[in-house]
């Protein structure tokens, strides 16, 4: 006979579920001064508890029970059976337990398992401590008590039964009920918190099942859809369920006179929607919840989805789907043993190792950091990132590069992006090419859901900056993507007059100012010459230009459509030389004069000038963009002070492109910037681009 062998697990803090009546009788006729007493002793060891007074770290709650199984339930998370067995004697010596009696009891573990291959990993020590799946893997060991008004608890077993027996089926086909069980638990993330915990070896029942909401309804319509899911309806028996209320230690006179004790109005369940679902939305960075499900269906984790099966690690979306019983929707999904070493989590949410944000306690976020910015809309715009279409304002946005290929990240950041879908605090999450790197943008409802999700973020390969900041509704609404920064007249105050266009261009929806992370500055000079009597002299410059810091790139560009009205050859070339730094293309301006037949510097003389830059089209539309550009330019021909427009083509690269506009007056240009034509354009542009335009200041 092969022995078969139990996928590993990895134990966290130990529970106690504590279950008391009160003496009722004896309380009525205890004189009032030992009633003063017993209230005292006993709302003062509960608020030490609740405050973890006891030990560096854990969580305690107590709960007014509905129905005649009990009257109060308190609830102990602690990192030893040393801390959980000195808290119930002290409270055994308060005067208030005389008053009561343990009716049951349900001792655990918090754990987590090896069904997925991140579980295992972790579980193995093959996976970094500082990773977005570390931490969410250690917040599912040592989870958080949600804040909800209600509780639901009941243990549960895998069926053993001839028929239907959990531990002789196959590993592949446990995950798959695992997996289908947590797909309905992840259609309640944000309703329902979920906590699993194993009991195999301390409990007469495999693990426990600790559910938490504000609605209480939310758990009852969760469980009824888990009792139609096979990993329940054929393996999975279950225990006697108990129903409470949230209480706080201080309202414990009020509780024993029969006084009203904080409602919902008070407590309003930890919003767990940035937990990852799972140890894969974990590694992959999806977090957007705090604890998808749990990963083995018998951890006790506060963030889990309810769905999960305590022995699967992760449930059909990755998240722990529950317990083995699994139809309550509140097990993990993963492991025989509850290996998820589960957090509270939402019902819906928790994850296996994936990191999906869960709807139940959020992952501790560890040492992650980054820069918080007043100008992250802006820098979004630049990314065709825009107010009132992809997102409202009042958002929380994340803005991470990385030196990655943008198409080498897609699938990492569309399996975060369909993790984070499952949190209703998630509005968007996607990667962009942006000037030779990749930008990789996420944006939620909630500051803190987003610090969850930066966790994973950062995870993502070639991270190197990182940056977030409210999301104002009155930022730009239009199109970053291929807007043009404005260049002003000699004529026009240089600091203030730029500061009031890039507010005007923003109030249009046109992005004008400084992509964040990319500081790029253009010297921009034509010239009469052609681009065969350039070529030698750019080239030297810019091999001179290849020793000094903070040199971006120059080159020659010369018009294919329209006309380089700015000058008086309109057929004028243009050279451009980009730097990181104003004062370092200001610098470049005098070797840049030197060349031969140049005419003036973009920029000066009159009317007002814009310069998009710079167009990297995709080969197989090149043709097209030409094309476009010459049916836009006809349209702009007839506008009001248009003066005229040039495309113009790199000499090097036939698809690297920008785009130079000269207008009789700053108004001129704004109207175009606001029509539906521009608008268009944008939109169609962004099929035919390979990356986003850059956009850049004239110095």
């Amino acid at each position: 006979m092969v022995r078969r062998r139990a996928p590993p697990t990895l134990e966290g803090w130990y529970a106690l579920h504590d279950f008391r009546t009160i003496d009722w009788d004896a309380w009525r006729e205890a004189p009032q001064r030992v009633r003063d007493r017993a209230i005292d002793e006993g709302r003062s060891h509960l608020q030490k508890a609740t405050a973890v007074a006891d030990a560096d770290d854990g969580g305690s709650a107590v709960y007014a029970m509905l129905g005649h199984e009990a009257d109060l339930l308190i609830v102990h998370l602690r990192p030893t059976t040393t801390a959980i067995d000195r808290l119930q004697r002290r409270f055994e010596q308060t005067e208030f337990a005389g008053f009561t009696e343990r009716t049951d009891s349900f001792v655990s573990v918090t754990e987590a398992s090896g069904y997925s291959k991140k579980g295992r990993e972790f579980i193995e020590g093959e996976v970094d401590d500082d990773s977005g799946l570390a931490r969410y893997m250690r917040s599912r060991l040592e989870p958080e008590i949600p804040d909800a008004e209600h509780v639901s608890f009941y243990p549960m077993d895998k069926r053993r039964d001839p028929e239907y027996n959990w531990y002789d089926l196959p590993f592949e086909e446990r995950a798959e009920h695992m997996d289908a069980h947590g797909e309905v638990g992840r259609e309640y993330a944000g309703k329902v918190t979920q906590m699993i915990t194993g009991a195999i070896g301390m409990d007469d029942w495999e693990w426990g099942v600790t559910l938490w909401a504000d609605d209480l309804t939310d758990v009852k319509e969760l469980l009824y859809e888990m009792r139609f899911d096979p990993s329940s309806s054929k393996y999975a028996d279950f225990g006697p369920f108990w129903v409470g209320r949230r209480m706080e230690p201080a309202d414990l006179a009020a509780y024993m006179a029969g006084e009203t004790i904080a409602g919902d109005d008070e407590h309003s369940a930890a919003d767990h929607s940035n937990v990852p679902a799972t140890p894969e939305d974990a590694a992959d960075g999806h977090g957007g919840g705090e604890h998808d499900a749990e990963e083995h269906g018998e951890s006790a984790h506060s963030g889990g989805h309810p769905g999960g099966h305590p022995e699967t690690d992760e449930s059909a979306d990755g998240h722990p789907s529950g317990h083995e019983t699994g139809e309550d929707g509140s097990h993990p999904t993963g492991h025989e043993t509850g290996e998820d070493g589960g957090h509270p989590g939402d019902a819906g949410e928790q994850s296996d190792e994936d990191g999906h944000p869960g709807s139940g306690g959020r992952p501790s976020v560890g040492d992650v950091s980054y820069s918080e910015v007043d100008d992250l809309p802006e820098r979004l715009f630049q990314l065709g990132f825009r107010a009132g279409e992809d997102y409202e304002g009042g958002e929380y946005g994340l803005l991470f590069y990385s030196d990655a290929d943008a198409k080498e990240l897609a699938d990492e950041v569309d399996g975060l992006r369909d993790n984070f879908d499952h949190y209703d605090r998630h509005v968007a999450t996607l990667v962009r090419a942006s000037g030779g790197r990749s930008a990789v943008v996420s944006v939620w409802t909630a500051e803190d859901a987003a610090e969850t999700a930066a966790g994973f973020l950062g995870d993502l390969p070639g991270i190197t900056e990182r940056y977030a900041g409210v999301l104002t509704a009155d930022t730009a609404e239009g199109p970053a993507a291929e807007s043009e920064p404005a260049q002003e007249s000699s004529e026009q105050p240089a600091e203030d007059s730029a500061a009031e266009i890039r507010e005007e261009l923003a109030e249009a929806g046109v992005y004008a100012g400084q992509p964040h992370g990319e500081d790029v500055y253009a010297m921009v000079v034509y010239s009469e010459a052609a681009p065969d009597e350039l070529a030698g002299p750019v080239g030297g410059l810019r091999d001179h230009f290849a020793d000094a810091e903070g040199h971006v790139r120059t080159a020659v560009y010369e018009p294919e459509v329209g006309e380089v009205t700015a000058v008086e050859d309109r057929e004028a070339t243009a050279i451009v030389s980009l730097w990181e730094h104003e004062h370092d293309a200001e610098s470049a301006a005098d070797a840049l004069a030197e060349l031969p037949g140049v005419l003036a510097r973009a920029g000066e003389g009159d009317g007002f000038g814009t310069m998009g830059m710079f167009y990297q089209v995709k080969p197989d539309y090149r043709e097209e963009f030409v094309d476009t550009f010459g049916a836009v330019g006809e349209k702009l021909a007839e506008m009001d002070g248009h003066r005229g427009t040039a495309l113009l083509v790199n000499d090097d690269d036939e698809t690297d492109m920008f785009i130079a506009s000269n207008w009789d007056a700053r108004e001129d240009a704004m109207a175009f910037f606001r029509s539906e034509d521009f608008r268009e354009t944008v939109e169609w542009g962004r099929e035919v681009l390979a990356d986003q335009p850059r956009h850049v200041f004239l110095a």
